[in-house]
């Protein structure tokens, strides 16, 4: 009841609740329409990934994508042979490094792709990015059909995942023009463990993907040979691991010196190249990368192989981006069992 000499007109009323709603009206509405236009749409503005979850199934996408627009980038540099090489550091071994125009753009392009589509992701890459180079990159966030017709959408929190870019394995064979071992890589991890992988060839188109628990666009090879594997390592370490695995599996084992790991990876499995060696044992016995392997330890591990460093332990992608234990990698053997055969390279990846 109104106090005694007060009466409330209607009109009155009907005026105040008008402009009560005109005021929450004002407030709510852009926050309406922006929930609107993500339930319509997806979710559009440039902050999605930066808190919250993060779709798989998308990230691998972008994967795929950002791996093939850095190979755009390498083969149209080698193809006008306009490399700018120069020497960027010595390994731990004192062989110089090399960086090319290929290595930078291809970053260039990968990097502010992944940052764009999910800003709130760790990215770690092998070539330095300037913080001044704002890019401006987008992605429709379509997704390939056989990547929809295989991977169900999945959800991690954002936090938990680390992307490691390579933007061109293989840089001194690139430099040398031995094409068939290049590749752009990526890799995503959750809590350290590759779950994630992209290896795309730059010069033929060829790009493989798989995701742990997933699904896959490549096969494991149907036959391996335990007894006198054929063994692939780096061009400069197959004088270390020759002699080591010729008195483990005997005179006949083949040892296959090739360039970049991801290339390496690949000869495990059923690539339909003609130029792809064939390999059952990938062997490392000295310091790497992390870039340079978590690819292909995502696609081993979504295709029920293994990647682990000489001594048979878990390679984690947190932390420091190298890996000192040298790795071994196999698929459909008994991967224990060639730990133990190699007893001997283990130490040598330590020297």
């Amino acid at each position: 009841m109104a106090p005694m000499g007060i009466r409330l007109s209607p009109l009155g009323m009907a005026v105040f609740c008008l402009l009560g709603l005109g005021v929450l009206y004002h407030l709510y509405s852009g926050f309406l329409a922006g929930r609107f236009a993500f339930f319509m749409l997806g979710e559009p503005e440039a902050a999605r990934g930066a808190a919250g979850a993060v779709d798989l199934r998308e990230l691998l996408a972008v994967c795929v994508e950002a791996a093939a627009r850095g190979g755009a980038e390498v083969r149209r540099v080698r193809e006008g042979n306009v490399l700018n090489e120069k020497a960027k550091g010595k390994t731990r071994e004192g062989a110089e490094e090399k960086l090319t125009s290929g290595d930078l753009l291809s970053n260039r392009r990968m990097f502010h792709l992944l940052r764009a589509a999910f800003p709130g992701v760790q990215i770690n890459s092998e070539e330095h990015v300037d913080a001044a180079d704002q890019e401006t990159v987008t992605w429709d966030r379509s997704i390939p059909e056989d990547i929809k017709s295989k991977i169900q959408s999945k959800e991690v929190p954002a936090e938990s995942v680390t992307v490691w870019i390579d933007p061109l394995d293989a840089t001194q064979e690139y430099t040398e023009d031995l094409r068939q071992y290049v590749t752009t890589m990526v890799c995503v991890a959750v809590n350290g463990k590759p779950v994630i992988g992209v290896i795309h060839k730059p010069f033929s188109a060829y790009t493989a993907w798989a995701m742990v628990d997933g699904g896959s666009n490549i096969k494991a090879r149907s036959s391996y040979n335990e007894k006198t594997p054929r063994i692939i390592v780096s061009r400069s370490h197959a004088g270390k691991v020759e002699q080591v695995a010729r008195q483990t599996f005997g005179n006949k084992t083949v040892i296959i010196p090739a360039g970049g790991a991801g290339y390496k990876v690949l000869a495990l499995l059923d690539v339909p190249e003609e130029n792809q060696e064939e390999a059952d044992v990938y062997i490392h016995v000295t310091y790497i990368k992390k870039w340079d392997i978590c690819a292909g330890n995502a696609v081993l591990r979504a295709l029920g192989g293994h990647m682990t460093t000489l001594a048979g332990e878990e390679i984690t992608y947190t932390g420091s981006d190298g890996n000192e234990g040298g790795l071994i990698a196999s698929i459909n053997m008994n991967h224990k069992a060639l730990i133990e055969k190699l007893p001997n390279l283990e130490k040598t990846s330590h020297k």
